[in-house]
């Protein structure tokens, strides 16, 4: 399994990012309906498994794929630690703010309510709890994780995470 997607990723950066990123996206709504929730399978919303699925694959694998590489690019100091803490601090006050906003926003467009409200409500909350988890995984992911696995390694946290902002969204 690892070395198809070696051989994906080196073929298709982008698409099997994309794909994977869609794919998790998705178990985290699933984490969030059947163990957070216990809705059981009669009740579960497949809409919203199917909404996460899309914003995954469509939204966030393509922007954090292309993010991951820019960081790469243009946040380059001699001093490495220091690069992984300018690298940090770009992602959590440009990257984080903005794709939360998109997050929420998008997710009540295809729900039919109002973008409007559900900023209102939801953004902050997610913001702060958003700060208080990804800094410290960003700064293993920088150090740690080569450039062409960074989108998985968050994709593999992210199960937990977007468990919590398909809850924050439900709500």
């Amino acid at each position: 399994m690892l070395r198809w997607y070696q051989r994906s990723l080196a073929a298709r950066p982008l698409l099997t990012q994309s794909l994977t990123t869609a794919v998790l996206f998705a178990v985290g709504d699933i984490t969030a309906q059947q163990v957070v929730e216990k809705k059981g399978l009669k009740k579960h919303e497949f809409a919203r498994t199917g909404r996460m699925f899309a914003y995954g694959g469509a939204v966030f694998g393509p922007a954090a794929t292309t993010w991951f590489k820019i960081l790469s690019q243009r946040v380059v100091f001699k001093n490495k630690n220091a690069e992984i803490l300018a690298r940090v601090a770009c992602d959590q006050l440009l990257f984080a703010p903005t794709f939360i906003g998109v997050f929420l926003s998008s997710m009540a467009v295809l729900e039919g309510s109002s973008p409007k409200e559900k900023l209102e409500k939801s953004y902050w909350p997610a913001l702060e709890t958003n700060w208080m988890v990804w800094p410290f995984v960003q700064m293993v992911n920088f150090k740690f994780v080569p450039l062409h696995h960074r989108v998985l390694a968050v994709n593999v946290v992210s199960i937990g995470w977007n468990c919590y902002l398909s809850m924050v969204n439900s709500k």
